[in-house]
């Protein structure tokens, strides 16, 4: 695979499409399974208030993969992913009901780079709060 998005095409201020992303207790058991994290503030309710968390929340790594899909389904290629970093700010909190919480992703081309590279600032946001701070990327364009 190789980016389809052009760099000449692209200018600081481009909006990359906007996604949602739903997530329910189920999505964190498999993703559980898939990662080996097994904490239990990601999947017993119990035990997440008992440690002081409002409930079950995300793990923070399937929240950081979630946001980025933005940006690898804008450019076409997760490969031309070259950095990728952000700070967790918040959690996103998981209520154990049929529509559980959802991740709300935007994100703009912030500066063009040598190379053929932008980097992408992400702004992830869940029941209302910024759940990922300082969200860049930096990715290679065709």
């Amino acid at each position: 695979m190789a980016a389809q998005i052009q760099y000449d095409a692209v200018e600081v201020g481009t909006e990359l499409p906007a996604a949602s992303f739903p997530v329910t207790r189920a999505t964190l058991v498999r993703y559980a399974g898939a990662s080996g994290d097994f904490n239990p503030i990601h999947w017993n309710e119990k035990f997440a208030t008992e440690v002081g968390l409002p409930d079950v929340i995300a793990h923070g790594m399937f929240t950081m993969a979630e946001a980025i899909r933005v940006v690898t389904d804008w450019v076409g290629d997760p490969g031309a992913v070259v950095e990728y970093g952000v700070r967790f700010t918040k959690p996103v909190i998981v209520p154990n009901d049929e529509r559980g919480a959802l991740i709300e992703v935007t994100a703009k081309v912030a500066a063009k780079l040598d190379d053929n590279r932008v980097r992408v600032d992400l702004t992830a946001m869940s029941a209302g709060q910024k759940v990922l701070g300082m969200s860049r990327a930096v990715v290679a364009l065709a």
